[in-house]
C-alpha cells in the first residue's frame, strides 16, 4: 500500500477554525455568516456533522465535493428552509452579522428576505414575467406602480434581461429559455433586496452557453452580494470563487475537510482527501 493510499484512508480530522491561510485576501475578510459546530439531521439521522466556517461579505464562497456530503443541507439550513422539511432538524449556532439565526425567537420571514435562495432547477411562478417580479414586492407591502415598475427594471438590467423582455413583460415567464428563467428567478430573489445569496448549483440544469451566462451574472454579483453557491464543477468554482469549501462523507455524515481561499485550496490543498478530489481520484 503506497503512502498516498494509507494517507486517504486515515481517520479524517475535519477543519477547524484558525486554519486559514494567511496572506492577501481577493476581498475584505469580515465575516457575514459565522456558522459555529452546525449539524443537520433528518429523521433523527445526521448528514452534516459539526461545521464551522466564516463566509465573508461581499465574497462568493462555493461549497464543492461529492454528492451526498452535506452542501445541499448546510446551505438550507442558513436561512431556515430546513424548517419546511419533516423531520429536519438543525442544531449549533449561525450568526447573520452577529444575530442568532436558529434561535426560536427568529422571526423566520425576515431571515428569507435577508438571505434568498436560488435552487438547482429555475422555477418561475406560472404568471407572466412581470407578475413574477410583482408579486413578491406586494407581499412585502411595496405598491406603487411608480416604485414597483422601477425595481423592475433595475432588476431585470442587474441580471441582463432587461432587453431581452422588455418589450415583453407580460408574457408568460415559463416560454423563457431555460437559462432566462434561471435568470428571472435570480431576478426575483434579488428584487427583495437580500444581503446574501444562497445557490444550489444554479447552472447545473442548463446548457453550456445558459450557464456560461449565469456564471457571468454570479460573478458580477460580488461585492454587491454575499454568495454562497454549491457546485459540482471545480472549473466553474476555480472562476467564479473567492473562498472554497470542501465537503466529504465521513461515517455516513457530511464534514467539512478543508476551507480555504480559493486558489490555495485548489493549488495546495492541505488534506488529501481534497487533493485527491480535486485531481478527480476521489468523488
Amino acid at each position: 500500500m503506497t503512502d498516498s493510499t494509507h494517507s486517504l484512508n486515515a481517520p479524517i480530522t475535519p477543519y477547524t477554525l484558525g486554519e486559514l491561510e494567511s496572506g492577501p485576501p481577493c476581498c475584505v475578510p469580515v465575516p457575514h455568516l459565522q456558522v459555529r459546530n452546525l449539524s443537520v439531521s433528518y429523521h433523527g439521522v445526521k448528514v452534516l456533522s459539526d461545521v464551522s466556517l466564516d463566509v465573508y461579505r461581499g465574497c462568493i464562497t462555493a461549497l464543492i465535493g461529492p454528492s451526498g456530503c452535506g452542501k445541499s443541507s448546510f446551505l438550507a439550513s442558513l436561512n431556515r428552509l430546513t424548517d419546511l422539511l419533516p423531520g429536519a432538524q438543525a442544531s449549533g449556532e449561525v450568526l447573520l452579522n452577529g444575530e442568532p439565526t436558529l434561535a426560536a425567537e427568529q422571526d423566520v420571514s425576515r431571515l428569507r428576505l435577508r438571505i434568498g435562495m436560488i435552487f438547482q432547477k429555475p422555477n418561475p411562478f406560472p404568471l407572466s414575467i412581470r407578475r413574477n417580479l410583482e408579486l413578491p414586492l406586494l407581499e412585502r407591502g411595496i405598491r406603487q406602480k411608480q416604485d414597483i415598475n422601477r425595481r423592475i427594471e433595475k432588476v431585470l438590467c442587474d441580471v441582463g434581461l432587461w432587453e431581452e423582455v422588455k418589450d415583453r413583460l407580460q408574457a408568460p415567464a415559463m416560454r423563457l429559455s431555460g437559462g432566462q428563467q434561471q435568470r428571472l428567478c435570480i431576478a426575483r430573489a434579488l428584487i427583495l433586496e437580500p444581503e446574501i445569496l444562497l445557490m444550489d448549483e444554479p447552472c447545473s440544469a442548463l446548457d453550456p452557453l445558459s450557464s456560461a451566462v449565469v456564471e457571468e451574472l454570479v460573478l458580477s454579483l460580488k461585492g454587491r452580494y454575499t454568495v454562497i453557491i454549491v457546485t459540482h464543477n471545480l472549473a466553474q468554482a476555480r472562476r467564479i470563487a473567492d473562498y472554497a469549501a470542501f465537503f466529504w462523507v465521513s461515517e455516513k455524515s457530511g464534514k467539512l475537510i478543508e476551507f480555504n481561499r480559493c486558489q490555495s485550496l485548489f493549488k495546495q490543498p492541505q488534506h488529501p482527501l481534497t487533493e485527491a478530489y480535486i485531481a478527480g481520484l476521489r468523488g
